[in-house]
């Protein structure tokens, strides 16, 4: 197809099922927008000037809006929430079978998965795209001339140039810590307006974030779109390992958080994968080796402990998470049956959880 944007350049829809290398295993392919937003450059810091589009189910996407509002930047960055049912983006066109993020209003008619099974409502945690009316996430790719072909969350948009600035989730969490901090009148640095990075503790997260992406944020994945064996065999071994590593370290360090008490970055994405994990990705994605309600503790008490943090609570929505996964590829499963469990409790009321 020929995107809006530029009609000399032509994309190939896909989704993230597709991207799976000659020997069954998934490969993430990279971002398509980069940019960032800095005084000086092409994108200023403005307040009202930026939209960041996602859907709550997608864990990149769910922690750029936590971060968003930990920073407390919604009173200047708008946002609008997807439905976390997958459907066509262009019906209207034959042969088109993509399938992917659409808009609805809460209250609307409920939707059905692709293959046309299922009544999925439209609830009030959806916010339709009131900036540029788009129906889909894929509408507002070809705005932007878009030439990747993925259509993916989440997206951070430009108001005043009428493009995408950038949907690399570990760029918009820089972004959203760093570029807005004078239109807040802070610098990030004070209890109002924490900083997700700070300097002391970077080098110790890159480390941990080189096992954290490609064994856990992405190891999930790499177990649930395998297409052979022997790939799925070695992300699954991947994956436990670094669980079993991260339990430990937990428990030894005695931290509520990976590298102390402050919350960072790298908690937030850590975060979003672990509360996934047992209501989807144990079943979804055949991670069943051990759950971390019931085989990992200090796992456990940090998922409780970051959901504690106000930001991050209002935007877990499980119901959201359980009914993506389960009704957004008929391939794996065709009838979009959702599974009742929602995994462990992340509030309660023990005391040592508090501690």
């Amino acid at each position: 197809m020929t995107t809006s944007g530029d009609s000399s350049k032509s994309t190939t829809a896909h989704t993230a099922l597709s991207e799976i290398d000659d020997d069954g295993a998934f490969r993430r392919t990279a971002s398509s927008f980069t940019s960032t937003i800095e005084v000086g450059g092409r994108f200023e810091p403005e307040a009202n000037r930026y939209h960041l589009y996602v859907a709550l189910a997608c864990p990149w996407a769910a922690g750029t809006l936590a971060a968003l509002k930990h920073k407390g930047l919604d009173s200047i960055v708008g946002y609008s929430v997807v439905h976390p049912t997958w459907r066509r983006t262009r019906p209207d066109i034959e042969g088109d079978e993509h399938c992917g993020w659409h808009f609805a209003n809460p209250g609307d008619p409920p939707v059905q998965n692709s293959n046309g099974y299922g009544s999925f409502d439209c609830d009030d945690a959806l916010i339709p795209d009131r900036v540029n009316g788009a129906k889909t996430i894929r509408d507002l790719y070809e705005m932007a001339g878009d030439t990747s072909g993925k259509y993916s969350t989440p997206l951070l948009w430009d108001r005043k140039e009428k493009t995408i600035v950038n949907n690399e989730s570990m760029l918009i969490l820089k972004i959203f810590n760093e570029a807005f901090c004078n239109l807040l009148g802070s610098e990030g640095e004070d209890t109002d307006r924490p900083n997700l990075f700070p300097p002391d503790l970077q080098s110790q997260a890159e480390e941990w974030n080189e096992l954290i992406y490609n064994a856990v944020n992405n190891g999930v994945y790499k177990c649930g779109f395998a297409t052979s064996q022997s790939a799925y065999e070695t992300a699954h071994s991947e994956l436990f390992a670094a669980l079993d590593k991260l339990e430990a370290h937990f428990g030894e360090s005695g931290h509520t958080f990976l590298m102390g008490d402050t919350l960072t970055w790298l908690d937030i994405r850590l975060y979003c994968t672990l509360v996934r994990f047992d209501p989807v990705y144990v079943i979804y994605f055949k991670t069943s080796h051990k759950r971390i309600g019931s085989d990992y503790p200090n796992l456990l008490k940090f998922v409780r402990a970051c959901y504690r943090e106000a930001a991050i609570r209002d935007t877990t929505n499980i119901k959201h998470i359980k009914m993506h996964y389960f009704t957004s590829h008929p391939a794996l499963n065709a009838y979009g049956i959702i599974p009742v469990s929602n995994g462990p409790p992340l509030e309660t009321s023990t005391e040592g959880e508090h501690q």
